[in-house]
């Protein structure tokens, strides 16, 4: 199999160029050996017009090309001057750590960056904003001349994608390339100049930015057109049929002012808003994990407590969590294992599990959830990140679950693989009655799949919206407002 076929790519100085394609098309392996960290098997790498031969990590940085990956590859455990210094003081190959110079470097790296951060928090507390600030005030300390982002704006908030693409314009401005890897559509349309788009290894399609359209970018990238019809959802009659989850003035004092919540079997809800907001906090609420909560939960008009996750799995609860490799998935097991942790149990009722009903059920859910993999055995770490997703939401549905909470569902998902995750949800809300809350920063994504959206600020419920009278543009620039 081969990753990358005779694939050409020209990046000018000073250009913001977006290389796109699904999860597996070669993107990465393409980066890997841009940065030395791959040997190609044919073909040559040029550098203003000149070829480099043979070029390791080390080279490839000397030539200028600096890479921000999507854990930014930076140290939690030092502070953001230590960060930002680091490289430079190898570079200096000084023997003594002059900490007065560790300081002057940080200083003048967030400087070039003009943005503020403080220069003794240890990296690991900062938001994923502010450590992709550091990962790109640490690129330019490294007089950068191309700078590749892959996938920078997967966890960032609408705000804080402004602020992203500002600064790589400031980037721009200094004659610097910008390398811009993402799967979001808009995105690429908004911030690039030219586009060049790969898929199984080829180059497919390339050319200025105003050639293109969501349309036809999703047409090169999957080979396909994808159509996707807004969600259209029946309301019962409620004054016989109760919520199937409901929350009256659920509270968690120093996360979320009281809030109420009605979810109707088969409705699909949105729940939008900035970072901080409290929708994660509420969500966690909704599945046991905030125990100390005030106010009620009712499913199927009944109030339950829900002091832990497993009470809330009792009750037909389920969450998909927002970062799927820290908090979703056990990435060194197999997908079988991923798929049964949450429902051993019942496979094991007198303490001896049933290997076949658990293989027959992984089998299945294979099958159902259409996980690319030849085997349940393959380890989760070793599937693109639509296939990832498919395997978490397929464990949570093996607890036959009436609620579904979905924080952050296509993060990181390539187009083929989010309508294909989509299409999963909307069936679980149609054909089982699940009522399902979306939590979700991408616009479109709500708009399409569900049936109103509320938004939510500084812990507190500010606006509803009907899905079918709202527009994209609307919802984006209500966020933009609220501060």
């Amino acid at each position: 199999m081969v990753a990358l076929n005779d694939v050409s790519l020209n990046i000018r100085k000073g250009e913001i160029h977006c290389l796109a394609g699904e999860n597996g098309s070669g993107k990465s392996t393409l980066i890997k050996v841009m940065s030395g960290v791959y040997q190609p098997d044919g073909g040559d790498i040029w550098i203003d017009g000149k070829p480099v031969g043979k070029l390791s990590p080390i080279g490839s940085i000397d030539h200028g090309v600096q890479v921000i990956y999507q854990d930014f590859s930076l140290f939690g455990n030092l502070t953001v001057a230590e960060n930002l210094a680091m490289n430079v003081q190898l570079r200096e190959k000084k023997k003594i750590l002059n900490w007065r110079r560790v300081r002057e470097i940080a200083t003048e790296a967030v400087n070039r960056l003009g943005v503020e951060l403080d220069l003794d928090t240890d990296v690991e507390k900062l938001s994923t904003a502010g450590k992709q600030l550091v990962a790109i005030a640490r690129a330019l300390m490294s007089d950068a001349r191309l700078i590749i982002m892959d996938e920078p704006t997967t966890a960032l908030t609408g705000k804080e994608v402004e602020t992203l693409f500002r600064i790589v314009r400031d980037i721009q401005a200094r004659g610097i390339a910008i390398l811009f890897v993402s799967h979001k559509m808009r995105e690429m349309l908004e911030i690039s100049e030219r586009i060049t788009v790969i898929r199984n290894g080829n180059k497919v399609a390339e050319g200025p930015t105003g050639d293109f359209d969501e349309a036809l970018i999703t047409r090169h990238m999957t080979g396909a057109d994808i159509i996707s019809e807004p969600y259209v959802w029946t309301a019962p009659n409620t004054a016989t049929t109760p919520p199937r989850i409901e929350a009256r003035g659920l509270t968690v004092p120093g996360h979320f002012d009281p809030v109420d919540l009605k979810i109707h079997a088969g409705e699909i809800v949105g729940l939008s808003g900035l970072l901080g907001s409290g929708r994660t906090e509420l969500a966690l609420a909704l599945f046991g994990m905030l125990p100390g909560y005030q106010g009620k939960i009712l499913i199927d008009g009944v109030e339950k407590k829900l002091a832990t996750p497993q009470d809330a799995i009792a009750a037909g609860v389920a969450y998909v969590p927002e970062d799927r490799l820290s908090e979703g998935l056990f990435l060194t097991q197999g997908i079988d294992r991923n798929m049964l942790s949450t429902s051993y149990e019942r496979l094991a009722p007198s303490m001896v599990i049933d290997r076949d009903r658990a293989d027959m059920l992984v089998d299945k859910m294979i099958a159902e959830m259409q996980i690319a993999t030849t085997s349940g055995k393959k380890m989760v770490r070793e599937l693109s990140g639509g296939n990832q997703q498919r395997v978490v939401l397929a464990r949570w549905l093996l607890t036959n679950p009436r609620i579904l909470i979905l924080n952050g569902p296509t993060v990181g998902v390539d187009v083929g693989s989010k309508a294909e995750i989509h299409r999963i949800i909307r069936e679980l809300a149609v054909q089982q009655g699940l009522a399902v809350l979306m939590i979700s920063d991408d616009v479109p994504e709500l708009i399409q799949n569900c049936n109103r959206i509320i938004m939510m600020h500084r812990g507190r419920f500010v606006d509803e919206k009907p899905c079918a009278d709202t527009s994209d543009n609307q919802i984006s620039t209500m966020l933009r407002t609220l501060k």
